[in-house]
């Protein structure tokens, strides 16, 4: 038997080599448990989020399924992982968000959110009364000083900014195709950003979609350099991406 083999029955105890086994126990279930991927990419005015539709169940209402969220009227997250956790992260976000705007008078950042939602997270590793939600969160928006904005929030409480990001199954996939195109990312506009987000997800799962089998989801500068409104692309808008894809292929 391992010499760490009981130093994961509390999520507060290291092992002798400096490890926290629920925290990877976590991550694993954060990256297998919905079996989705996820893509997030900031392109040179807007951000655009992308990921699988999947049905539970013939007998659920399709329109009910989604793993993208608005948050405020210019941030929205990407939510991958156990759905239940996922779900208890974005009412708190929600939450997060109105109590900055009312106490401070103006809109919370992107970075202030995945701030806050980070040091929660981080919490939650230090009690054994606590568990970490195992879900990690992809949140874009539009900042008046920053501009858009890309942040990924891990069940560990780590946060970053980035040009492009993954979650999900095939997260290191994702970020290898990124990672080619990263000095590009930077100057797409939002048509470039959906379709390069949509090719990435088809590249790495190996399969082409139809328009009601992605969630695609924006938010864009506004017109005066502000934040913009962040909103769900419909099936019909899907679509014309998926097909504009095709002749650029076949091209």
């Amino acid at each position: 038997m391992s010499r760490d083999s009981n130093y994961d029955h509390h999520i507060s105890i290291f092992s002798p080599q400096g490890r926290l086994y629920q925290m990877e126990y976590a991550f694993k279930a954060a990256s297998s448990a919905s079996g989705l991927t996820g893509i997030a990419l900031r392109g040179r005015d807007s951000c655009v989020v992308v990921t699988q539709r999947r049905v539970p169940d013939r007998l659920v209402v399709p329109s009910s399924v989604s793993h993208v969220h608005a948050i405020t009227s210019r941030i929205g997250v990407l939510a991958t992982g156990m759905t239940s956790d996922c779900h208890a992260a974005v009412q708190r976000m929600r939450y997060e968000a109105a109590d900055f705007e009312f106490r401070y008078g103006y809109p919370m950042p992107p970075s202030s959110l995945a701030r806050r939602m980070a040091d929660l997270a981080q919490v939650n590793t230090q009690s054994a009364s606590m568990r970490p939600l195992a879900c990690v969160l992809l949140i874009v928006g539009i900042d008046d000083e920053m501009g858009p904005q890309v942040l990924k929030v891990d069940p560990a409480g780590h946060y970053l900014p980035f040009v492009g990001a993954a979650s999900g199954s095939k997260e290191q996939e994702a970020t290898n195709f990124l990672e080619k195109r990263v000095d590009d990312l930077k100057g797409y506009g939002l048509d470039e950003a959906v379709r390069t987000a949509i090719v990435c997800l088809g590249s790495v799962l190996g399969s082409d979609f139809r328009g009601n089998e992605i969630e695609v989801a924006f938010v864009q500068r506004g017109k005066g350099g502000g934040g913009g409104k962040f909103r769900s692309l419909t099936e019909e808008e899907i679509e014309e991406h998926l097909n504009a894809i095709a002749d650029d292929a076949d091209a």
